[in-house]
């Protein structure tokens, strides 16, 4: 892994802004993509990610190497994450409803189209309706192409160690629910 070679040497250098700075730059876009696609708000993203950022420039003179980079920086993302959906201002605020725009673009959409963006939405309601803990499972492998070593590295860090036979089970199940839901909802057949 090219990122993570970088940031250990620029780390054993004494080079800890540059290796943030490296790190961040590596390892950003993938884990902005982890963000978006568990967040499903660009807004939350972008806090998120913000967090995470700190959260590395931060905590890099701290890693110990026991896991990649990757896997360290991914952890932090599912934390960022978790900081920003549980923050306590978001149960208190009432959040704007894009319903509208949504439902005049579906009137104007050809039906082909129209039926994709409900069932896109279909989905999306089906994702939100998990868990933060099994849309981050959800996102880890799906989105960002995890292996279940990988994934169980990231879940680790939450404070109980987990295994990649484990993970792999629940996201099979997840996967058997989701269809149920799906099914439920008349997305698919």
């Amino acid at each position: 892994m090219a990122t993570d070679a970088r940031v250990r040497d620029l780390v054993a250098k004494g080079d800890l802004r540059g290796a943030a700075a490296e790190a961040i730059r590596g390892l950003g876009p993938e884990v902005l993509r982890y963000l978006r696609a568990t967040l499903r708000d660009e807004a939350d993203a972008a806090d998120a990610f913000s967090h995470f950022a700190e959260g590395l420039w931060r905590g890099l003179p701290a890693f110990r190497g026991e896991c990649t980079l990757r896997t360290w920086a991914l952890r932090l993302a599912v934390n960022a994450a978790a900081n920003v959906r549980n923050a306590a201002w978001r149960r208190r605020v009432r959040r704007f409803r894009t319903g509208e725009a949504s439902a005049i673009a579906d009137e104007i959409r050809a039906s082909s189209v129209a039926r994709a963006d409900r069932e896109a939405r279909g989905l999306e309601t089906l994702r939100r309706a998990l868990s933060m803990q099994d849309q981050s499972l959800l996102a880890l492998r799906v989105d960002q192409g995890l292996s279940w070593e990988e994934i169980a590295e990231v879940f680790s860090g939450t404070g109980r160690p987990a295994r990649a036979a484990t993970i792999r089970k629940r996201f099979e199940r997840l996967k058997a629910r989701l269809t149920q839901m799906a099914r439920d909802q008349r997305l698919v057949e």
